[in-house]
């Protein structure tokens, strides 16, 4: 989805309170009182934000966690700075377990390691890059989950109205040793009493779209190992494939 320039994005990103400058120097020390107020609790993820429908919601419903949300735009980033501080303004509540920050999902591992222990990842309505020369731009991607996989020691909820990246997202989980704990093709026809709704969801729900969702958990001992390169991830598909022949 493209979006327009909005000047006034950087300036309130670098002014607020609740967005990171540097994320990459705050790997490794995201569970620290420097971020917030309660560093033991529960530290959970979304992955592309964008304008902060989502997290605005989460992050004031759950005070016992704690969220880092992440966009590569900053004007995706700069509209949910607004949405979450003027949902917490309304609460009169302090948003002292939500932070938002600027980063390329695919360099992930810059941000994030074993010692940040993300408890949770959610990835709600990301772009379902179609076309097949983009496809290893997604965010559920093998070269991706390998790196979840590395700092992931809870679960990953993934939640999209485009069936083509749900199904070929399934398959990317299993052949890289994820576990599927939940998969529904119609989240809303028994919707959970806690799933929020953003925008996005109540727009493509209208329109007619089922939504998509499920719950994976990473490989046994993913955790705390180093993130598999790009050029290993190439490595295995070819073996993989290598090995399908030889058995037809």
């Amino acid at each position: 989805m493209r979006i327009r320039f909005k000047k006034w994005a950087r300036p309130e990103i670098a002014a607020s309170q609740i967005c990171m400058d540097d994320s990459k120097a705050m790997r490794g020390k995201w569970r620290t009182d420097a971020n917030f107020a309660r560093p033991e609790q529960p530290f959970f993820v979304e992955l592309g934000c964008g304008k902060g429908g989502w997290i605005s919601q989460a992050a004031l419903q759950h005070p016992e966690n704690n969220y880092l949300a992440l966009d590569i735009k900053s004007e995706m980033l700069g509209m949910a700075n607004r949405k979450v501080l003027a949902a917490f303004e309304r609460a009169g509540k302090a948003p002292d377990n939500v932070r938002l920050s600027i980063i390329n999902i695919e360099h992930i591992s810059e941000v994030l390691c074993p010692q940040d222990g993300v408890d949770r990842i959610y990835i709600n309505f990301c772009n379902p890059w179609p076309k097949e020369s983009h496809k290893k731009r997604r965010l559920t991607h093998p070269r991706q989950l390998g790196q979840y996989a590395s700092v992931l020691r809870g679960e990953l909820h993934f939640k999209t109205d485009d069936p083509d990246l749900f199904n070929e997202s399934i398959v990317y989980f299993e052949e890289s040793g994820w576990s599927i704990l939940t998969k529904t093709f119609d989240l809303h026809a028994d919707e959970p009493a806690d799933n929020i709704r953003t925008e996005h969801e109540n727009m493509f729900t209208e329109m007619g779209k089922k939504i998509h969702f499920l719950i994976a958990a990473p490989p046994a001992g993913a955790f705390g190992k180093p993130a598999p390169s790009f050029d290993d991830e190439l490595r295995e598909q070819r073996r993989l494939k290598a090995e399908a022949a030889e058995t037809d």
